[in-house]
């Protein structure tokens, strides 16, 4: 891959259709998610003084004129992206395997234990482990060497990912037509094509730490590019409810009024068509939207794991990972911001009981877990007050952390007294395309706050995405959420979370 300059002066991507020696890059993924500014967590992730500007390293990326003159070259940039140039280089890397990881690979990853595995590019090997390790301050802090191993696999893996994500969003049925779905295509080929932009290997030894620095402001970029998808995401599957409510998809108008090729639909042939394209999206879609979020997890787990990394080191973590996690304590913070949320909407709150090993602590992503449990909490209060009534005496929620020595799970239940999910509705509770939420709410969620992924700012039902995506969190690192109710009395959520972090993560095809 070269980079040079265009004809009116501005960089230009060129990748070489030559065959290059791939990267031999031993890295394991990631879990990310924005830093919590409580429960122990590292602090925002701040731009890091190494950061690079791109002009300042353009030079370096640029290849010597006898390498470029060897081989046929294509400027990518300067292509639409819907290019026969463009489809067939996605479709080369969406051929190529994906590379699982688990939690404590990534941890032993971060502490430098597999730089043995680093391949020297240029020649001259590298210091022993033991001795690049003893660079560092504690096990929490990144030596340089360890950032470059980590970028190298970024640098491959990232865009195989993204070009496995932007096949999908290109054959998902019907959802690929709406115009948020079409949006997050585009992001995902723009980040593809950006970080292909950069070299796979430092151009000498003296300038790796050039590149990895030049290579972390791109990802930087990326990672907050990529924060409003989950709420793009979401827009997208509401277009389609509402395209399928309006009989738009049957062959009809929008507003029911004969158009040029179409026909004005009874109320009946729309009922009966609505009927039959849910039947036929449920299945497709729900498994296209499973993929796109265990994938999107995993996306921004790499590279907020890599971009923690860079920062100063903060005591217990490695990266995003806490290796002493405190259930109890995420669970009293998620606690009050459940609470938080129930009193602004409803005036009151239940009471929230706490019991079981409260001492315990484990390797995991406080962020992940703070995000299932302040979804399970806040269903349960709403459920209750709802189901109550506002100024009711409400029955507490009970919460259970349960762990033994012999466990292969960390298990948190969540037990409330709010009435229960009727039967008919317990597989729906993990569709995307279904949810509570007033119509209205939903528009309004859909249009509000993209650039977060999750956060106390919204109302207590909005988009329909909490339960399914909570369980997408739970099951990344081999845990699950289940969920058992009694109609008429109350609902028992189950949290199942590996104790051991040695499951890899399920990447989809």
């Amino acid at each position: 891959m070269l980079t040079g300059k265009g004809h009116d002066g501005s960089r230009v991507l060129v990748i070489a259709t030559k065959n290059t020696s791939s990267d031999r890059a031993y890295y394991a993924a990631a879990p990310t998610m924005a830093m919590l500014p409580h429960i122990g967590n590292p602090p925002p992730m701040q731009k890091s003084s190494r950061t690079l500007s791109t002009s300042s390293s353009s030079s370096s990326a640029s290849s010597s004129p006898s390498s470029s003159s060897s081989s046929t070259a294509i400027d990518y940039t300067s292509l639409p992206h819907s290019s026969p140039e463009i489809q067939a280089l996605i479709d080369r890397h969406a051929h190529k395997p994906q590379t699982s990881a688990s939690l404590q690979t990534l941890m032993k990853t971060g502490r430098g234990e597999f730089l043995h595995r680093l391949e020297d590019t240029h020649g001259g090997g590298y210091a022993s482990v033991e001795a690049v390790l003893t660079t560092a301050d504690d096990e929490s802090e990144a030596t340089p060497l360890v950032l470059l191993q980590v970028a190298s696999f970024l640098r491959r893996e990232l865009p195989i990912r993204l070009a496995h994500r932007i096949q999908d969003l290109s054959r998902v049925p019907l959802l690929q037509d709406m115009k948020s779905v079409q949006n997050v295509k585009v992001l995902y080929t723009t980040s593809f094509l950006e970080i292909l932009s950069v070299d796979k290997h430092p151009p000498t030894r003296e300038g790796q730490e050039a590149w990895e620095e030049k290579f972390a402001q791109i990802l930087e970029n990326v990672y907050e590019r990529h924060s409003s998808v989950l709420v793009q995401m979401a827009r997208g599957a509401f277009e389609l409810r509402a395209a399928i409510r309006k009989g738009a998809l049957l062959g009809g108008d929008d507003d029911g009024c004969e158009g040029e090729g179409q026909k004005t639909l009874s109320d009946d042939e729309i009922k009966i068509g609505r009927d039959a394209v849910e039947f036929e999206l449920m299945e497709s879609t729900h498994a296209f939207l499973d993929r796109f979020y265990i994938s999107r997890i995993g996306i921004r787990v790499l590279i907020g794991q890599y971009l923690s990394l860079r920062q100063p080191p903060v005591e217990s973590y490695v990266g995003i990972i806490c290796s002493k996690t405190s259930p109890y304590e995420i669970v009293k913070r998620a606690i009050d911001d459940a609470a938080f949320m129930c009193t602004r909407k409803y005036g009151d709150a239940p009471e929230v009981i706490i019991t079981g090993r409260l001492d315990m602590t484990f390797p995991y992503v406080p962020t992940h877990l703070h995000y299932i449990m302040l979804e399970l909490l806040k269903n349960s209060m709403r459920a209750t007050v709802e189901y109550h009534g506002i100024d009711a005496d409400y029955p507490p929620i009970k919460v259970v952390i349960a762990d033994g020595s012999e466990n292969e799970d960390v298990i948190i239940k969540v037990s409330d007294e709010g009435g229960g999910i009727p039967r008919s509705n317990m597989k729906r509770i993990w569709s995307y395309l279904f949810t509570t939420a007033d119509p209205e709410i939903q528009e309004g969620m859909v249009a509000f706050n993209e650039n977060v992924d999750h956060g106390i700012d919204s109302p207590l039902a909005g988009l329909g995405y909490g339960l399914p995506i909570s369980r997408s969190y739970a099951r990344y690192f081999g845990g699950d959420l289940s969920i058992m109710s009694m109609e008429g009395y109350g609902t028992d959520c189950f949290v199942y979370l590996t104790r051991l972090g040695n499951t890899k993560e399920p990447l989809p095809i």
